[in-house]
């Protein structure tokens, strides 16, 4: 009996770091997806670099506690699976609130954004932030811009003072 209980502990005890050690945790309710589904949700989610497993609730209302994320406790009611990122903020959320579009059986219940319990509302807002790759490439636009609108000017005026030349 000593042996089940400890396993429940590891269980709850890497459920905890996992919350700990991400940057954003969502929270979904699968019920509904049929196999298929499921697994075309984690081969995306895998290829993200993003841990998805399904908890018992009781263990993850334990996770959360131990976490101090006991906000989240609330969600935690029926088929609950647990998507992890340690790397991209954005990832889950987006990946998660795309699938759900085109999948009306999985909802989004909740998640934790740095260590902060997030809303519904606030996973769906990250979900519509681009990825690290796109924020990146609209600071690059921002910056690049006075300086192309410089060289439209210049070659302007050159065109300008040629024509009056001629």
């Amino acid at each position: 009996m000593s042996g089940i209980i400890e396993q429940k502990k590891q269980v709850v005890d890497e459920i905890t770091e996992k919350f700990r050690a991400s940057q954003t945790s969502v929270v979904v309710d699968y019920r509904g997806l049929d196999v298929a589904e499921v697994t075309e949700l984690r081969k995306q989610l895998r290829e993200a670099g993003i841990d998805f497993k399904v908890y018992k609730n009781s263990m993850a209302r334990r996770a959360v506690e131990a976490a101090e994320l006991n906000d989240l406790s609330d969600v935690l009611v029926g088929p609950t699976a647990l998507a992890f990122s340690n790397d991209d903020v954005v990832a889950p959320a987006r990946i998660l609130n795309d699938f759900a579009k085109k999948h009306e059986a999985l909802e989004i219940k909740g998640g934790v954004i740095e260590g902060k319990v997030a809303t519904l509302d606030q996973i769906k807002e990250l979900a519509d932030l681009p990825n690290y790759e796109g924020m990146v490439s609209m600071l690059l636009s921002v910056l690049t811009a006075p300086v192309r609108n410089f060289a439209y000017a210049t070659k302007a005026i050159a065109e300008q003072k040629e024509e009056q030349g001629a």
